[in-house]
């Protein structure tokens, strides 16, 4: 019945795939079938080396997942795309029930009580409307039933983009970019935090250890895509 009825609706209201615009059917969501087979999933022997790489030297990230390989020209970067800039709030919570989906058993193992998205700093918030990462967030905590918690931490100022920079001028850009709010309610609770790429991990890193040094028991991180 239900098939039947996005059926009926597709035909009065066409729904277009994100990435390529054609027409989705009554089976597919966000994305075609086709456009879905060009998004390259983060195997777990990926995010293994890339963990080493970005997280375990500084000891302060308990343990990382991503979703996709971002590409440039590809559709992962019409759906960020879409997310980050246009709006299309559902893209996040299809992201992140798709995390969900296929890292549940990591997800649930990490036992969290608080999901946090990687806050904006207010005037970039203030000038898109949003935070793209609290999509993604809301999309696992619709899965894994725990709450999405923004309050606890604050981006304090502003930062200059993280593009051109390398890897220590990243770090040093976002030393004391974010603030801990209710300290007192951290204690002993285990935090994930949410982004939507992650290059380096400089950002949210930073966002971690703000959270520890305030007495967090252990911070995980999750991402949309892994730049390759």
């Amino acid at each position: 019945m239900i098939s039947f009825v996005k059926s009926i609706l597709d035909f009065i209201l066409p729904r277009t795939c994100v990435s390529c615009k054609n027409n989705l059917d009554a089976k597919e969501e966000i994305i075609c079938k086709k456009c879905e087979t060009l998004i390259i999933p983060a195997e777990e022997d990926k995010i293994k080396i890339e963990f080493e790489k970005k997280f375990l030297s500084d000891g302060i990230i308990k343990d990382f997942t991503a979703r996709f390989i971002f590409f440039d020209k590809t559709p992962i970067q019409d759906l960020l795309h879409e997310l980050k800039y246009n709006g299309k709030f559902r893209v996040g919570i299809f992201i992140g029930e798709e995390i969900y989906e296929t890292q549940k058993e990591k997800l649930l193992s990490w036992d969290i009580d608080f999901i946090i998205p990687v806050p904006l700093y207010s005037l970039k918030k203030a000038e898109r409307g949003y935070n793209q990462s609290y999509f993604i967030a809301k999309g696992i905590s619709n899965k894994l039933k725990v709450p999405v918690a923004e309050e606890f931490l604050k981006r304090n100022r502003h930062t200059q983009s993280q593009t051109k920079l390398n890897i220590e001028q990243r770090k040093e850009n976002m030393k004391s970019a974010f603030e801990v709010k209710k300290q007192n309610k951290l204690k002993d609770k285990n935090f994930l935090l949410i982004d939507d790429v992650i290059t380096t991990g400089a950002t949210i890193t930073e966002c971690a250890r703000e959270l520890k040094n305030k007495g967090a028991k252990n911070v995980y991180a999750v991402c949309a895509a892994l730049t390759n």
